[in-house]
């Protein structure tokens, strides 16, 4: 049997575990601290004095991870080299009051998180992932990984138009999952089954940040498996990259001499905005950033300097060229799966890139011996945006945009090249070096 690629399958076999363990936010920054512990890092709370001692350090915020390397003798105006991220995927979320039912039928209340494609999450055997807070404040997470919820589709015979019009979903009518049956619904079932699940007593649980996902594990797909179908690649894929590769910088042989900082920020709620506590758009970033300038010694003009000399890599999926609508992709532009990581360019902002930054990117792959692919939409088409806008005006840094090309975007289930993660990882790495 072939291999399912031409590089070592190892990253690969790594991200398709990485996947399978992160069915939430809260889940993937606990893999992703878990992988940075191995490399040395070790974690600090917000609320503590930070010291300005070399090594690796992280913070965890909710669904999100900021995590940096200091070199020895790094002065407090050193550049940061920052790869971004983000945590979260268009999903399913349990409501405030998830006991819902009807015609004998026990159900979970659900609402639309992102921008699902509806239809992918029809007649899948779904679990149940998510975070629960208990009565002293602190959180537990909860992963219920095998077949409990379905939201079921109608049958053709009862919808004869879905063959001439298409499918209509109604995103309150349709998507709510069932999960049992009984004639009467009971306040708190949910959350008693999620506690006893959870090995915690009746009535400890007060709060709840819970979502649905699809059990069907990650895989390699094709005749020569040199393809990979799995969950939350958008944007998993290449949290787990920078993860890799800021892993691999840090305690490689040229660490102690590195001319930057090397970061990685994973934000949550891309998916509806980035305006919170923990997404691009709110402090946690700049904060840190700050606070290891001040760690290290320095003042408001050495942080002025610093993030003066500042690049990030804002690195999030893209489109692949689809077989079935290259009508829908630029003439001209139109990546393919491994064959490398993209660039991503709109001139109308909602990329970041520009031509200095687009620089900055060939010259990482250039060093890591990496291709690379161009992405810009068909004109006719709006055109996605990320985090990458959102970080060059909020903390008025350099950012380019680049990330790997995918089918299915946005479906419970996507489809990536096998070669592609491992690339973006070296890539990723040979920028953060410097």
């Amino acid at each position: 049997m072939s291999e399912p690629s031409r590089f070592d399958r190892g990253h690969t076999d790594d991200l398709m575990s990485f996947l399978a363990a992160g069915p939430s936010p809260y889940h993937a920054v606990a893999g992703t601290a878990e992988r940075l512990e191995k490399a040395g890092f070790r974690r600090v709370a917000e609320t503590d004095a930070w010291d300005g001692r070399s090594g690796g350090r992280y913070v965890l915020r909710g669904g999100a991870i900021v995590a940096w390397y200091v070199p020895e003798g790094a002065a407090p105006h050193t550049p940061f080299r920052i790869v971004g991220a983000h945590t979260d995927s268009p999903t399913l979320r349990v409501k405030p009051l998830p006991d819902t039912g009807a015609h004998g039928w026990r159900q979970v209340a659900v609402e639309i998180y992102g921008g699902p494609l509806l239809n992918s999450w029809l007649d899948r055997d779904l679990g149940l992932a998510g975070r629960l807070t208990l009565r002293d404040g602190t959180t537990r997470l909860v992963n219920v990984d095998r077949p409990l919820l379905r939201v079921p589709q109608l049958a053709i015979h009862l919808d004869r138009s879905v063959s001439a019009e298409g499918l209509k979903l109604d995103k309150q009518q349709h998507m709510q999952p069932v999960w049992g049956l009984g004639g009467d619904v009971r306040d708190g079932d949910l959350i008693a089954f999620l506690e006893e699940a959870s090995g915690l007593p009746a009535g400890e649980v007060t709060g709840w940040d819970l979502m649905v996902h699809s059990v069907e594990p990650p895989a390699y797909l094709g005749r020569d498996r040199e393809l990979v179908a799995g969950p939350r690649m958008d944007n998993l894929l290449s949290v787990h990259a920078g993860a890799a590769a800021l892993a691999a910088v840090a305690t490689g042989p040229g660490a102690a001499d590195l001319p930057y900082i090397p970061v990685l920020a994973a934000f949550d709620h891309e998916e509806n905005g980035s305006q919170s506590d923990t997404g691009a758009d709110g402090p946690l970033l700049g904060n840190v950033l700050e606070r290891s300038v001040f760690a290290r010694g320095g003042s408001y003009e050495d942080r002025a300097r610093a993030l003066a000399g500042t690049v990030c890599l804002s690195s999030d999926t893209g489109h692949a060229v689809h077989p079935n609508y290259p009508e829908r992709h630029d003439p001209t532009h139109r990546p393919r799966v491994n064959g490398g990581p993209i660039l991503k360019v709109n001139v109308n902002n909602r990329y970041a890139t520009d031509g200095s930054g687009r620089a900055v990117w060939a010259a990482a792959c250039e060093k890591a011996g990496v291709p690379f692919q161009s992405f810009v939409s068909h004109n006719s088409m709006p055109c996605g945006t990320t985090i990458g806008p959102i970080t060059a005006a909020r903390h008025g840094i350099r950012t380019v945009d680049v990330g790997v090309a995918i089918l299915s975007m946005h479906s419970a289930r996507e489809l990536c090249g096998a070669d592609d993660p491992y690339l973006l990882a070296n890539a990723l790495a040979a920028f953060l070096e410097g």
